[in-house]
């Protein structure tokens, strides 16, 4: 299989973790994949990666919609051109929106399925990066050719029923063509500390660890691990931790993920919270259980209606209670054991903090509970078929 991955791949975040568990998941079945991608990211070892070169002038950019993607753009569908006929794939996974238009060259060149991974909408996540504005002429332009490309693919998968219904809805995408292969968890990788503290030095890790980021001891501790962008709710975020201190509430907020750390941090500080909160910047993927294990807490503030929300599976692998925004992509992954606020409201953000941090008992029955969820439902056992039957449908 190809796998075509416009962008910096391998970046800790979002959509690289599902392209990496997907990858993993399929070489179970025995399926190998080639990973075409940007020139920029770090190797996974493993992984057969093959990297678009690196054109004069060129920069890494920072997650979302960047008018410097389309160089990349250009010399990743030469990559991904040259690649196919080198390991001559039986059809092409393309990731994203990029990913799909460059493989549905390739593919009809060698005359091979198509597959596209949609991830959320092209246009939606440029209206929320703020690179285009709602029902401009931008927008209906980028609709457009975000409309062509859904109708392109042989087959789709994504990673939410929500997203099922915008392809159907939004860009009269037949239901047959689409899969729900939803985001999932290494609940082997992902384990809370009151599982692992008595195995071998997991607990002196994470006593290290809370240490050298000066964590105040005895203080609970409210995580949140992802992008770092609004969005994602990161200003909510503070504002909410601002409500609460102003309280008189007790807690310490930390706050892990790139690319905006500094500007927020700044905000932070604005605000009054620079001792109660600590920036992590970038988290390498490998080290998120133990950075996860310090919370009593997790917290998902994002606004976008169409994006998946992968850091929810980690949250509940790692048996955290999570607050977020109640969104259909929240309440589709949480279900009732999420603690859910209205978007945009960090008032009502804050209230659910507090309530969750002066209620123990219910923190230790959501959190076994989140626990026995991810086990049972999101393992990438169950993801991993569903995506293996897709690819025999393509292949038949």
């Amino acid at each position: 299989m190809l796998t075509i991955a416009p962008t910096s791949f391998f970046g800790d975040y979002g959509c690289h973790v599902r392209i990496v568990e997907e990858v993993q998941a399929l070489m179970a079945h025995g399926i190998d994949s080639t990973i075409v991608t940007y020139p920029f990211g770090r190797d996974i070892p493993g992984f057969s990666l093959r990297r678009s070169p690196k054109l004069p002038g060129q920069r890494n950019v920072d997650p979302g919609s960047s008018l410097h993607k389309l160089s990349m753009d250009a010399a990743l569908a030469v990559r991904a051109a040259s690649a196919a006929a080198e390991q001559r794939p039986a059809l092409v996974h393309g990731h994203l929106h990029e990913g799909a238009l460059i493989g549905w060259s390739v593919a009809r060149t060698r005359r091979i399925p198509l597959l596209f991974d949609f991830q959320g909408s092209l246009t939606s996540e440029m209206v929320d990066h703020g690179f285009i504005q709602p029902r401009s002429t931008a927008f209906h332009g980028f609709r457009a050719v975000e409309t062509w490309i859904v109708r392109r693919a042989d087959a789709i998968v994504t990673s939410t029923y929500h997203g099922a219904d915008v392809l159907v809805r939004d860009f009269g995408c037949p239901a047959t063509k689409i899969t729900v292969v939803p985001d999932a968890v290494n609940t082997a990788r992902f384990r809370p500390l009151w599982e692992v503290a008595q195995e071998d030095g997991h607990l002196v890790r994470a006593q290290r660890l809370r240490e050298q980021l000066g964590i105040p001891v005895g203080l609970p501790v409210v995580v949140y691990l992802g992008l770092l962008a609004e969005y994602q709710g990161i200003t909510h975020l503070l504002r909410a931790a601002q409500a609460l201190f102003s309280r008189g509430l007790e807690a310490h907020f930390l706050i892990m993920g790139f690319p905006g750390e500094n500007r927020y941090r700044d905000l932070a500080n604005r605000l009054g919270l620079g001792p109660h909160v600590t920036f992590t910047g970038a988290i390498p993927y490998e080290d998120a259980p133990v950075y996860l294990s310090l919370g009593d807490i997790a917290v998902s503030p994002k606004l976008s209606e169409t994006e998946g929300n992968g850091k929810l599976l980690n949250y509940i692998a790692m048996g955290l209670p999570t607050v977020a925004f109640d969104t259909s992509v929240s309440r589709e992954i949480l279900e009732g054991l999420g603690v859910y606020a209205p978007p945009g409201d960090w008032t009502a953000l804050a209230a659910e903090i507090e309530g969750l941090l002066r209620d123990q008992t219910r923190v230790q029955q959501l959190a076994r509970a989140l626990r026995s969820m991810a086990i049972e439902k999101h393992s990438w056992d169950r993801s991993g078929d569903a995506l293996v039957e897709v690819y025999r449908s393509l292949a038949s």
